[in-house]
């Protein structure tokens, strides 16, 4: 949960308890809990939002796709994707020249 291991855990209990008090640390993570709820049914809410407003054909998009590292890479890999024809003509025409520019030994 949120990328934290079990010693960090009990770290931030023990911190809680040492800034929140033990008679109000039950109903402080009560309220954590709530607010965490909250958190996840506003995202929940706002993806649904998103796709309805998007309209026909993002009925699949998922939210963490549109992170600037994953558009980039995406377009980036679009971007490759087309190059590919033009690099392996460009490779078998050098190929083809290398071949016909051969010199030849005895004029040298």
């Amino acid at each position: 949960m949120f990328g934290i291991g079990g010693g960090e855990f009990l770290g931030l209990v023990v911190l809680a308890l040492f800034l929140v008090g033990p008679d109000r640390l039950p109903t402080a993570a009560k309220d954590f809990a709530r607010l965490v709820h909250k958190l996840r049914g506003f995202t929940s809410n706002a993806s649904t939002e998103l796709k309805r407003n998007l309209g026909p054909g993002f009925e699949n998009l998922d939210v963490t796709d549109l992170t600037p590292k994953k558009i980039a890479k995406k377009v980036l890999g679009d971007a490759l994707e087309e190059t590919k024809p033009v690099v392996s003509e460009v490779r078998k025409r050098s190929k083809e020249l290398k071949d016909v520019a051969k010199i030849d030994p005895d004029l040298l």
